[in-house]
């Protein structure tokens, strides 16, 4: 009962599917069920291309289905794989392999993961296509069937020949031409073909020649034609890099025909890159941007492109910015970002698959290092943006300060332009109160006389004279450095020197309200002018003295006057 039910099962899901939907053929008398397999087979490929030949592809399935023989209805779906369009392949290689899975048989199961991944392959979608290439692979290895083990080795060999893996790829494809050349032309003649490409990726050209022209001949003697403009476009770009561009051109020409009609995009693009390479070189380089952009088209329409062909984008970069075209500069600039995008995706997806799952143990651990690496980098590049951050804030705090500052001299600035010059008139009872809070007490005389000398040191600015000490003005008072600098300080608040650059600051504050001619002087000018030692102790004194610095207060002095 329950096998009844799958069978069910699988039909309904069939029928449901778009693999399916109209295709199940199941008239009760209808004279093509009974017709063998073989007769309805040699119609299939009698009728390949034609309407009528959905007639016998609807009754092999249909017969298959009827009789459960699953085997039978894997060649059915198989045969719909061959005869349908490209965008619907893949859902008929899904039935496939849930039929397959019914018979049990590691070698029929491979076959058709092998198809699957064929036809992901055929489509351009490579890590799919590895993907199916090597569960293929795990269930032929357990088969007995030495012809699928050959297939999926060939197929295997084309991924590593897509990865750039090219002697690993030579050899397999070598292995293959082996079994083959007894077994199937068509795939000999393949094996030949990707031998030849392998060589002149290695830069083995000579080499690669010798193999093309032995394809050509066994093509021949085989009389199979349908490679000759594969081996055209190998030869043709064999004679590009021996630079011999004129046979490159014509022969690479000659195989566009062909290539167009088989709908090869992907080696369409690879003749036009070539072309437009020749082209560069022959010195026809308006022609070569032509076939750079037709490269381009196809990339668009198909996203398909080689790692090597990557270098036509900086072509056309290069072409837009000499004639000064941004915008198509512009253009080129984020193709080649997408197209960077989809090779960097695609490459490493299918590294790590490959050294994962199908290479040995030296691979595994390049794959550890790649990744350590990657890692560094990644970490490197949290810590630039980390820093990259941090030194935005610290620059946001700068300008912050720096508005802020600005504001505040500003106020700071109107502040001294309204501030008026003032003197301590000196009287007895100053001396008196000064000399009452004194701990240690002085005379208060000897204060007068001191309060009385400093006022006369003050109106006759004697203070601008260098290298001033307290000891040297305590002389010329006839008293002692301690009393003087206690005078001061009881009397100002200030500390001798302090006292002093004040008064040194004031003056030359006034002249620069006053006298427009000092605000032209430099601060080394000024210090002189009040009798600073060297133009950073000005600065300093100033800015203590003032909270804004000299620079600032001569600029907006020269505002506030015009």
């Amino acid at each position: 009962m329950k096998r009844h039910l799958d069978i069910f099962m699988l039909i309904l899901a069939f029928c449901t599917s778009e693999a399916g939907a109209g295709m199940i053929y199941l008239p009760e008398n209808d004279t093509l069920l009974l017709k063998n397999y073989s007769y309805l087979s040699d119609h299939i490929d009698r009728f390949e291309g034609k309407p009528r030949a959905a007639i016998y592809l609807r009754a092999y399935l249909a017969k298959a289905y009827s009789e459960k023989n699953w085997p039978e209805v894997v060649e059915g779906y198989k045969n719909f794989v061959h005869a349908t369009e490209e965008n619907k392949r893949l859902a008929y290689t899904d039935s496939m392999i849930i039929a397959a899975s019914k018979t049990r048989n590691n070698d029929i199961l491979g076959s058709a993961y092998l198809t699957k991944g064929i036809v992901h392959y055929s489509m351009k979608h490579y890590p799919q296509a590895l993907d199916n290439y090597l569960v293929a692979e795990r269930f032929i290895a357990k088969g007995n069937d030495l012809y699928l083990k050959f297939k999926a080795k060939y197929n295997i060999a084309h991924i590593k020949y897509y990865l750039g893996y090219y002697e690993e790829a030579l050899n397999l494809f070598k292995e293959c031409s082996y079994y083959f050349k007894n077994e199937n032309d068509l795939a000999y003649l393949n094996c030949l073909h990707s031998a030849g490409l392998c060589y002149n990726r290695m830069g083995k050209y000579a080499l690669c020649s010798t193999t093309n022209a032995l394809a050509f001949n066994e093509s021949k003697r085989l009389h199979i034609s349908e490679l000759d403009p594969y081996l055209q476009l190998s030869e043709g770009i064999n004679f590009y890099f021996l630079k011999q561009y004129q046979k490159s051109l014509s022969l690479i020409g000659q195989s566009l025909n062909g290539i167009r009609k088989d709908n090869d995009f992907a080696n369409e693009a690879i003749a036009y890159f070539y072309l437009g390479k020749a082209n560069m070189d022959f010195g026809n380089k308006t022609l070569a941007y032509t076939y750079f952009r037709k490269v381009d088209y196809i990339f668009g329409e198909r996203h398909y492109l080689r790692p090597d062909m990557r270098e036509g984008y900086e072509t056309l970069m290069k072409y837009s910015h000499e004639n000064g075209n941004p915008e198509s500069e512009l253009y080129y600039i984020n193709r080649l970002f997408k197209a960077d995008s989809l090779l960097n995706n695609n490459y490493k997806y299918l590294s790590q698959k490959i050294h994962k799952e199908y290479d040995t143990a030296k691979l595994l651990e390049a794959k550890s290092a790649v990744e350590t690496r990657l890692l560094i980098r990644k970490n490197y590049e949290i810590i630039f943006i980390v820093l990259g951050l941090l030194l935005i804030c610290f620059l946001l705090y700068l300008i912050h300060k720096y508005f802020k500052s600005k504001q505040q001299y500003k106020i700071r600035f109107e502040q001294i332009m309204h501030e008026k010059a003032t003197t301590t008139p000196v009287r007895n009872s100053t001396a008196q109160k000064i000399a009452e809070n004194d701990p240690v007490p002085i005379k208060a005389e000897v204060i007068a006389s001191i309060l009385k000398h400093l006022q006369k040191f003050e109106t006759q600015h004697k203070y601008l004279q260098k290298e001033l000490t307290a000891v040297k003005i305590a002389e010329t008072f006839s008293t002692n450095h301690k009393y003087l600098s206690k005078v001061i300080l009881m009397h100002s608040g200030k500390k001798f020197n302090d006292y002093v650059n004040d008064l040194r600051i004031d003056y030359i504050i006034n002249l620069l309200k006053e006298e427009p001619q000092y605000r032209k002087y430099n601060n080394k000018a000024l210090a002189e002018e009040a009798g600073f030692s060297t133009t950073q102790h000005f600065t300093k004194a100033f800015l203590k003295r003032t909270q804004i610095s000299p620079s600032f207060f001569i600029a907006e002095l020269n505002l506030h006057f015009t």
